[in-house]
């Protein structure tokens, strides 16, 4: 796959759109270049009435002086049309002294993922698989009465070049199967989701794979009808293994992205060297992870993607940095440059944050409380970068007394302080889980994929609001 040609550009082309975005003192640039297809098909109420595949192509293009960018992108990627759009990212500069760029050589990524699409699943099929997915929700259970299914398939073909030399070339595939539906019984009625979406095409999800899918989203939502609202108050918490790492990705990751600790905003800002947890604590942001929905193979700044040590046993050691972050630091990019398509700049982001597995067993730490909740799966949240505050939504989990699960509970707050939380971790489980669900992660306006993971983890004091 020649890439120069999608883009309609070469190497030549490239330097002399350099040459005008450094004319007037900045410092570095960058382009991106981005060809991406998008199909999706959704069903609801036994017929797909929702299809449509959508494109885009086009470059952006990034000047840096100092802590200040200048970004510029254009859908038509004639040289012309390129040049007006580094004379308009050039203006955050205003310098006689200009920067040369470097002449440019290709550089090898990481092959985490299939680097060119070699198969497609025609629309039709899936259409049938839709069908499928539907069909096996209403047989799962009699108490199912209503269902959405949608399929989402999408793929990337990126070209980056910057002015330090390198250029580089990646396609990003990105598949999700996503599926909700309703339940009632004596007159109560309860809806709940399930997804799973992955950097593989669409021929990963399996006959055995999309059953498995099907009777997760029906037991999902069944469950809930037993459920009841639990009293409130101060209590211990149990965060069982995998998607409840969402609380770890908002509560304490956003705060340890280098935009916020370099303007001095994030309550992580003065921590660095810092004991902000027990020694069993490990956490890590990975963008190396095969086929995960936030790895990638190269990030969008022309920066090595590599796992990220947060806090090692219970010290904070390292933040997520882009360019602009590691060299007002001064230490090296940690691969966490990453935009949502070429008409936005990047920003320090997560990829697939996780904490390591811990020296304790789940059955240890729920005989461990006395009066709490475990909370099972999560939803939508809140949280204040600088102070650390969030609410969080848990939609499903149970009561615990004396060391037993209990009833089942729904529609929980949780409410707290991340590097609180952090330190009332006092046990977490050797059962780590990587969530495989459709995680999007929305900053500045920019939306990028994400996952996330955790082991049991046991907090020993939070407040739950309930009844």
């Amino acid at each position: 796959m020649n890439y120069f040609d999608i883009f309609q550009t070469d190497k030549n082309k490239i330097l002399k759109i350099f040459n005008i975005a450094l004319a007037k003192g900045g410092s570095y640039c960058d382009i991106f270049f981005e060809k991406r297809k998008f199909e999706y098909i959704g069903l609801e109420d036994h017929i797909v009435n929702k299809a449509s595949i959508s494109y885009s192509i086009g470059a952006g293009i990034r000047v840096i002086k100092g802590e200040r960018t200048g970004y510029s992108f254009s859908e038509d990627l004639s040289l012309s049309s390129l040049k007006n759009a580094a004379r308009v990212a050039s203006e955050i500069a205003n310098s006689k002294n200009s920067v040369e760029p470097v002449n440019l050589s290709e550089i090898s990524i990481a092959d985490l993922y299939k680097k060119e699409n070699t198969k497609i699943l025609p629309p039709i099929t899936k259409v049938k698989l839709a069908k499928e997915i539907d069909e096996l929700i209403f047989n799962e259970d009699k108490r199912i009465i209503k269902g959405t299914v949608s399929i989402q398939d999408e793929s990337s073909f990126i070209l980056i070049a910057s002015s330090d030399g390198k250029i580089s070339t990646d396609y990003r595939p990105m598949t999700q199967i996503s599926a909700s539906c309703t339940a009632e019984e004596n007159n109560k009625k309860e809806n709940n989701n399930h997804s799973i979406s992955t950097r593989h095409d669409m021929f990963y999800f399996t006959k055995n794979m999309i059953k498995e899918f099907t009777k997760e989203t029906v037991a999902r939502t069944v469950k809930l009808l037993d459920a009841i609202i639990p009293r409130g108050g101060e209590m211990e918490l149990v965060l069982s293994a995998g998607s409840s790492g969402i609380l770890l990705h908002e509560a304490i990751g956003h705060g340890m992205e280098a935009d916020f600790i370099r303007k001095g905003v994030s309550i992580f800002s003065n921590k660095l060297g810092k004991k902000v947890a027990n020694d069993f604590i490990t956490i890590v942001d990975d963008g190396t992870i095969p086929y995960s929905r936030g790895s990638i193979n190269i990030d969008d700044e022309n920066n090595y993607t590599q796992k990220t040590v947060l806090i090692e046993n219970g010290v904070l050691t390292s933040f997520m940095h882009d360019r602009i972050s590691s060299d007002f630091f001064k230490v090296k990019p940690t691969g966490n440059g990453r935009r949502e398509s070429f008409k936005s700049p990047p920003l320090p982001r997560m990829r697939n944050t996780y904490m390591l597995p811990g020296p304790h067993k789940k059955e240890e730490i729920i005989k461990s409380v006395k009066n709490g909740i475990y909370a099972d799966s999560f939803t939508n949240g809140q949280v204040l970068i600088g102070a650390g505050d969030f609410t969080f939504y848990v939609k499903y989990g149970y009561i615990i007394e004396n060391g037993q699960i209990k009833s089942p509970v729904k529609d929980i707050n949780i409410i707290g302080n991340g590097p609180d939380i952090l330190s009332k971790i006092t046990m977490a489980g050797d059962d780590l889980k990587i969530t495989e669900g459709g995680w999007t992660c929305g900053k500045d306006g920019q939306s990028v994929p994400v996952s996330m993971g955790l082991p049991t983890t046991k907090i020993s004091s939070i407040t739950v609001g309930g009844k």
